[in-house]
């Protein structure tokens, strides 16, 4: 079964960068949104941001607004989190979703760890 994987998360001071990467373990066909969410020990998986295949982009959480970029390479079904002005609270376990059109079923990754502090 194919899954997501991401990539680069680890430790960073407060006001650091990060940039997270995800790319499918196989071939995936009709992919449709794509985006990231993060999670916090004891509460729900919250989304961060979505990109779409036209490149409308979806940031509901407005405590990232103007710090995180989300953006894709649709031919390779990549998604990308740029991750600015990093703070203690964006400490998180980040995980990728792929929406797959055809079913509505979306598909995962296995999280990657970000923690923000000095």
């Amino acid at each position: 079964q194919v899954q997501l994987v991401e990539s680069g998360g680890g430790l960073v001071q407060p006001g650091g960068s990060l940039r997270l990467s995800c790319v499918p373990s196989g071939n995936i066909f009709g992919i449709g949104p794509m985006g990231w969410f993060r999670q916090i020990p004891g509460k729900q998986r919250e989304l961060v941001a979505a990109i779409f295949r036209d490149g409308r982009t979806n940031y509901p959480d407005s405590s990232v607004k103007g710090r995180f970029t989300i953006s894709r390479d649709s031919a390779k079904n990549l998604v990308y989190l740029q991750m600015n002005s990093l703070k203690p609270e964006d400490t998180a376990v980040y995980y990728c979703y792929a929406t797959i059109e055809i079913t509505g079923r979306n598909i995962w990754g296995q999280g990657t760890q970000v923690t923000v502090s000095s």
